[in-house]
């Protein structure tokens, strides 16, 4: 298996559109970070998580070829705003199987009705297969099973994904005992860290670092970064062994 992280910043990006604060000045690229996402790659499948305004970008400099499955973890526009630039690969393989909570499709639906429509359909719209995720059912893909993760993002529920022995969380604040026995026991655990400081809605430093030890993965990569965390290099040298700065572009392989 081989993930390959697409973004790795806030819902702004970074840097920050007329920020002059000195992480969105640095020249240092892994402080460069667009909007969250990853692609997995396994021996089946070709699967990307969230599809955010900086879809178009990621997928050409990933140089990814296909999408067998498109994940949601939620709704908010740094996940899903992309959504009309799955075009070029349903022009190529046909429609696209996505993969969400029944009101992340139902928002979606509104959103961009034109690429749910079925009759009278625009004949430049890509088309999507609809599958919905619920919570304590797996599903698979191609044959490969996936486990959803519930979790909170405040008060709003959202998914996070097993796959073998990978897990990916994102927009997170909180995770159920439950849930959390769903993870232990993974090789890679991707996980958002925002800052050091609190926040109402995702996990802080101290926050990340207990979830870590309660799910005790081999090894930790933080995503969803804030500039307001600091730079790349300083973050690292805060961290214990075998958790890691996650940057946009890095590649790490699963045996």
């Amino acid at each position: 298996m081989q993930i390959y992280f697409l973004g790795t910043g806030t819902s702004q990006g970074i840097p920050v559109i007329v920020s002059s604060h000195s992480v969105c000045l640095s020249t240092d690229i892994r402080d460069m970070r667009l909007r969250v996402s990853v692609w997995v790659q396994t021996e089946q499948n070709s699967i990307v998580i969230d599809c955010g305004p900086d879809f178009r970008q990621q997928m050409l400099r990933s140089k990814c070829p296909k999408i067998d499955a498109l994940l949601f973890t939620h709704e908010h526009a740094d996940h899903t705003a992309g959504l009309d630039d799955i075009r070029p690969f349903f022009f190529k393989q046909g429609a696209i199987p996505i993969y969400a909570h029944q009101r992340v499709l139902n928002n979606l639906e509104r959103r961009f009705d034109y690429i749910f429509q079925t009759e009278n359909k625009y004949p430049g719209a890509p088309s999507i297969v609809e599958n919905e995720v619920k919570n304590n059912q797996p599903f698979a893909v191609n044959n490969e099973k996936i486990i959803p993760i519930n979790a909170f993002h405040g008060d709003l529920q959202v998914f996070g994904y097993r796959i073998q022995d990978f897990v990916y969380l994102t927009d997170v604040k909180s995770v159920d005992d439950l849930e959390i026995e769903k993870i232990k026991g993974c090789k890679i655990l991707v996980v958002n860290c925002l800052r050091e400081e609190p926040h109402a809605t995702h996990f802080n430093l101290e926050e990340v670092l207990h979830f870590i030890s309660l799910v005790q993965p081999k090894s930790t990569y933080l995503t969803h970064i804030s500039h307001l965390f600091g730079f790349h290099e300083e973050i690292q040298q805060k961290l214990p062994e075998n958790v890691f700065v996650a940057y946009d572009n890095l590649e790490i392989k699963i045996e």
